[in-house]
């Protein structure tokens, strides 16, 4: 027969080819709020310390990232406002807690540097997304500045006061 091809399967004289299945989704959740809100200068990819319950969140999709932020710690960062919201048939001996502070796995070299970045020079720590990777949860963290806001075509109360009594 020849070389062993593991993507395909001999039945009698026909030659099938398996069916791959697709991997799952690579991405869990975005923070679509955080590319809207903020001006990414750098990105980060972090580890995550998660218990059993909410990585079987996360596979179901039960997650919401928008609140999201990363603050630091005595040299360390921590996810905060991320809610995994736990399943139905979670184990009865854990008591879940949809809004538990995760921590973050970087090194410590881009710890140093993530934190004289934010206490120096102004930016922030904000969690873009969620993410497999090898069988593992990463959180993509981007280091931003806040964008000035911008309102919806109307001008604010103050501009439109200064507005009047410059005319008057």
């Amino acid at each position: 027969m020849g070389r062993h091809r593991p993507h395909l399967t001999f039945h009698g004289n026909q030659i099938k080819q398996k069916r791959f299945k697709p991997c799952r989704a690579s991405r869990i959740a975005d923070n679509k709020k955080a590319m809207f809100n903020y001006a990414v200068d750098e990105r980060f990819e972090a580890g995550m310390v998660l218990q059993g319950w909410e990585v079987k969140a996360l596979r179901d999709g039960k997650v919401q990232l928008t609140d999201g932020y990363v603050v630091i710690r005595e040299g360390e960062l921590f996810l905060i406002g991320c809610q995994i919201n736990p399943l139905k048939t979670a184990s009865s001996h854990v008591s879940p807690d949809s809004v538990r502070t995760k921590k973050l796995l970087f090194h410590k070299d881009e710890i140093r540097r993530l934190i004289g970045k934010v206490e120096q020079k102004g930016f922030t720590l904000v969690p873009l997304n969620l993410h497999w990777k090898n069988g593992k949860v990463k959180c993509e963290v981007a280091l931003a500045k806040g964008k000035p806001s911008t309102t919806s075509g109307t001008p604010s109360r103050t501009v439109r006061a200064s507005a009047k009594s410059s005319v008057q």
